[in-house]
């Protein structure tokens, strides 16, 4: 069985009734090289297990069969599993696991099912959970590399650098947590049913720590949120929830410039360097006040 032949799937979904759930993001993969390149690029190997979050038909699944020790698939759709059981057969080194990765207990799913082997994530992540799975996998704190496929503007929006378009309050936070690489795109034709955008593959390397020190990192991601709130907004007026009861508009002025920005810079051009030098400077000027 072909896992991503149009009419294999067709067929199998048939066979279970499982009809398309559009509030699930549902769209599976009918392209074979998307599943394969994925599985080549995540770092997985013999040694290694891997976690999916999402295996919808299982044809990435397969794959990481394939090619790691261990596998572990978490899927939200209970009438997937029959499908599943049936596509995934001959997978002997798999656990399916029935479950939500908003809610689950990602590190203790990891640790009772691969001990302290090492672990890469895998998942093919529907819009609406884009963001809190991504930070959900990253939170975690147990993975070697994380690699997703989201849509092509939200892998944009995880690369983007000080300045560009794309560039927002989870670039930020991306950059603080892991080294992201966009690894290739795939075209909206490569799924049934197929969605109105074309999507990549982004690759996202946990770090051991943030790039640059950061002296208060609730005060930090404070700041960046503010920053990127109302973007039309210099970053003066942005931060002035933040602080303004204590430095007032002058006061926040003066801490910016003194940073060396420009009084009527956007936050859209600080790099996370630049949101830590600010952090530092308003942790001590708060303090003082």
């Amino acid at each position: 069985m072909d896992l991503c032949n149009i009419d294999d799937i067709r067929s199998v979904l048939g066979r279970h009734g499982f009809h398309f759930s559009k509030s699930l993001g549902q769209n599976f993969l009918t392209a074979a090289w998307v599943p394969e390149q994925i599985a080549d690029s995540c770092g997985v190997d013999k040694d290694s297990c891997a976690l999916e979050i999402g295996p919808g038909m299982g044809c990435l699944t397969q794959q990481l069969s394939r090619r790691a020790g261990r596998v572990c698939a978490i899927e939200l759709d209970r009438k997937l599993f029959p499908v599943l059981r049936e596509t995934l057969a001959d997978c002997d080194n798999l656990t399916l696991v029935q479950g939500d990765v908003l809610q689950c207990d990602l590190a203790g799913i990891c640790q009772e099912h691969f001990g302290d082997a090492p672990v890469y994530a895998c998942a093919n992540l529907p819009y609406y959970i884009t963001t809190p799975a991504i930070s959900a996998l990253l939170d975690a704190n147990v993975f070697r590399a994380i690699t997703v496929m989201v849509q092509k503007e939200v892998a944009e929006r995880i690369c983007a650098a000080a300045g560009d378009p794309a560039y927002s309050a989870f670039s930020i936070y991306i950059d603080y947590h892991a080294k992201a690489e966009i690894l290739f795109d795939v075209p909206r034709d490569c799924f049934i049913p197929q969605p109105k955008v074309d999507s990549a593959v982004v690759k996202l390397t946990p770090r051991s720590g943030p790039p640059v020190p950061v002296c208060n990192e609730r005060l930090f991601f404070s700041l960046v949120k503010a920053a990127f709130g109302q973007r039309r907004k210099t970053l003066a007026n942005a931060l002035s929830p933040v602080l303004g009861g204590t430095l007032g508009k002058a006061g926040i002025v003066q801490l910016i410039t003194d940073c060396g920005f420009d009084a009527r810079v956007r936050g859209e051009k600080l790099s996370l360097a630049d949101f830590a030098k600010l952090t530092e400077l308003a942790q001590a000027r708060t303090s003082e006040g």
